[in-house]
């Protein structure tokens, strides 16, 4: 898993140039410009809310004593729990609404590793690959909800909430490489098979997602860079993974 998780962290090594080589910023513009708009439009609303929650979750503290103290760490995970969702919420939709401008990215980046032309592969429209993007980010999103809430919970205990913080950010870091990955998946595999694929490799998915998460730390520029690095060297692992799987299901077959 360690070994897997710090391939998907190389990778990222010479995506710029990469990305120059093949000429694909024309590709990212779009989605760029849905990544500025979603980041700014998900950061004015949190901070709106992360008050309002803080508030709220202090309501249920019914004792005098204590009251301060646990409104002002109310007020701190309130600020958690809003930028936490918004990250979640942030990336999927990004991934969803960018799929078909991804595809193309994804499809020349394989063409370049192995020579092999895109109608090769299974033909999909824009339509399908948009449709297939928010399908998978939707599904996505109801599993990192689903983790995500019991682990905000565990932020009220002292020294549990260290561990409940790094499983939080790997825990995004799992949905956003599964998000990257699937822009090469969706030329290859149906729905489900890729679903499989990614669970079979998911330390590449969280090294990728890693680097995607830390990137969104970066004001302004992260969210312009976020998506071509980060679907750039998901294209890279993901195509050789799926180079090495034909490879070894050739090789079974033969004995």
């Amino acid at each position: 898993m360690i070994r897997n998780i710090l391939k998907g962290i190389q990778a990222y090594t010479g995506t710029l140039a990469l990305i120059s080589k093949l000429k694909l910023w024309k590709y990212f513009a779009i989605p760029i410009i849905i990544s500025v708009v979603t980041a700014f439009i998900i950061g004015l609303s949190a901070y709106g809310l992360s008050d309002n929650i803080g508030r709220f979750i202090a309501k249920i503290w019914f004792w005098d004593w204590g009251k301060e103290t646990f409104t002002s760490i109310s007020t701190f995970i309130g600020g958690i729990v809003v930028i936490a969702i918004g990250l979640i919420l942030y990336k999927h939709i990004i991934m969803a609404f960018s799929a078909p401008f991804m595809s193309p990215v994804s499809e020349k980046i394989e063409h370049h590793l192995t020579g092999i032309k895109p109608h090769n592969h299974r033909n999909t429209t824009f339509q399908e690959q948009l449709w297939r993007g928010i399908r998978i980010n939707i599904r996505n999103l109801g599993k990192e909800l689903l983790f995500t809430i019991p682990l905000l919970l565990l932020k009220f205990f002292p020294i549990v909430n260290i561990f409940s913080t790094i499983m939080l950010f790997l825990l995004q870091a799992y949905y956003a490489g599964f998000g990257n990955m699937d822009y090469t998946l969706e030329r290859h595999y149906k729905y489900r098979e890729s679903i499989n694929f990614v669970g079979r490799h998911k330390g590449i998915a969280i090294g990728n997602g890693i680097v995607f998460m830390l990137f969104l730390l970066i004001p302004v520029v992260g969210v312009i860079l976020v998506l071509p690095m980060s679907v750039t060297a998901s294209s890279l692992n993901t195509v050789k993974l799926i180079e090495q799987e034909k490879t070894l299901n050739q090789n079974t077959v033969v004995v």
